[in-house]
């Protein structure tokens, strides 16, 4: 069981490693004086954010942030069993 605790371990640290970084990728969502000042005009970037690649880093932010708590939770559960 404990061999099982330290594979979940490296994995969970793995993920927070990626996830850190996914994030710090990100753009800010503050758009500034410059947001204020021309409202919420649609552009091309802004009806296919999906597509660009600050639409998949959200993608991937949700998914890691929620395998990230997954593996959390079942480590809490592996050392709260050996003991």
């Amino acid at each position: 069981m404990q061999v099982a605790s330290i594979i979940v371990s490296i994995v969970l640290f793995v993920i927070c490693i990626v996830l850190t970084c996914i994030v710090l990728m990100q753009e800010g969502k503050s758009a500034g004086l410059s947001g204020a000042i021309s409202g919420a005009a649609e552009t091309y970037f802004g009806k296919n954010k999906a597509r660009t690649l600050e639409g998949k880093f959200e993608r991937w932010t949700k998914i890691l942030a929620i395998v990230y708590i997954v593996f959390a939770f079942v480590l809490y559960l592996m050392i709260a069993s050996i003991k």
